[in-house]
């Protein structure tokens, strides 16, 4: 064999040996990228069943609902196709409940954010016991909505509320606060005095505001005003988005005026003052108190693309007064 045959015999030798060392590298690096694979569909396996299952499953189920007759007992029912839509649309009670509930949306959510803020701002100043107020302006967010709705009922009964109580001692006559005109007043306030899960919220972005930036704009003579105007509201603004899409769906979908009902089940719904007639309520009414499935599944659909559509119009309305603290780097 001569010396050229010998070096292309090792340079073959040599490059089958790169070939599979690298082969042999790769090997473990996809190995590696298969377990990390497979460990995050491991671990997010039950939300994503619990997900198929109780929620597309449902609005699956719901949409189908929403082309019948289906009364949810009687196996006599007939395919409409669009017709329970088009009633749905020419329906008054159903407009005027989507427009009430409009409103509500439109009073609750702003009063809301700017009570949870206030609040916010008040406890991060640096006062004594602040951990404690922060517990107890908290407290009430986290009381089952149920039972924030009987207290409030208890709390407004005409005859044995205890704020008619207090206005009797100053020979006021008694109110009937869970009545027309008075019943959405007491609507709100349930919203106001639940703030504290928005101030826990504002609290944190408040907390991730540079202090570097409040003390230029001290040295620079701006009052106190003009920096929470112009320097902490603008860096708060992705959580006041944030706030307010989450504000809207829950206003929207909100149950309290059923829990402050003077009946307060789902056969009382007839029962709710007109000014809390919101549009869930047409919805369980329509559910519960006329079995029809039907109807009610093509109102909650509508509600569902109404809040898409919302949704996608804050976010589009707000894309240029949305400041995110992010390090221009890292977007490389």
């Amino acid at each position: 064999m001569t010396v050229g045959q010998i070096s292309s015999v090792a340079d073959r030798s040599g490059s089958t040996a790169t070939t599979g060392g690298a082969r042999a590298a790769d090997r473990p690096r996809t190995s590696m990228t298969a377990r990390r694979h497979r460990a995050f569909y491991m671990f997010t396996s039950p939300w994503i069943i619990g997900f198929l299952l109780l929620t597309i499953a449902p609005m699956a189920y719901a949409l189908w609902l929403s082309f019948t007759t289906f009364d949810g007992i009687s196996p006599h029912w007939r395919y409409v196709g669009l017709g329970n839509y088009r009633e749905l649309f020419s329906d008054a009670q159903t407009w005027d409940a989507l427009g009430r509930t409009g409103l509500f949306a439109v009073t609750s959510v702003p009063l809301s954010i700017i009570a949870g803020l206030g609040l916010a701002v008040l406890v991060n100043r640096p006062l004594r016991a602040r951990g404690l107020f922060r517990t107890l302006l908290y407290l009430p967010a986290v009381v089952p909505p149920v039972g924030a709705g009987i207290a409030f009922k208890q709390l407004f009964d005409q005859n044995s509320g205890a704020t008619n109580g207090v206005l009797n001692i100053f020979g006021i006559d008694a109110i009937g606060w869970l009545a027309d005109p008075y019943a959405r007043y007491v609507l709100l306030m349930t919203v106001l005095w639940a703030a504290g899960n928005i101030m826990i919220i504002s609290l944190a972005g408040l907390q991730d505001v540079p202090r570097e930036l409040h003390e230029a704009a001290r040295i620079d003579g701006a009052s106190a005003w003009r920096t929470f105007r112009s320097i902490t509201v603008p860096l708060l603004s992705p959580v006041l988005l944030f706030q307010t899409v989450t504000g809207v769906i829950a206003s929207v979908q909100s149950i309290m005026p059923l829990l402050l009902a003077p009946d307060g089940t789902p056969q009382g719904i007839t029962a709710i003052p007109q000014s809390n007639y919101l549009y869930m309520m047409h919805v369980f009414a329509e559910y519960f108190a006329f079995g029809r499935y039907g109807y009610a599944s093509a109102l909650l659909w509508v509600l569902f693309v109404l809040i898409l559509v919302v949704t996608g119009l804050i976010f589009r309305a707000t894309s240029g007064a949305v400041f995110y603290n992010v390090d221009p780097e890292a977007k490389k």
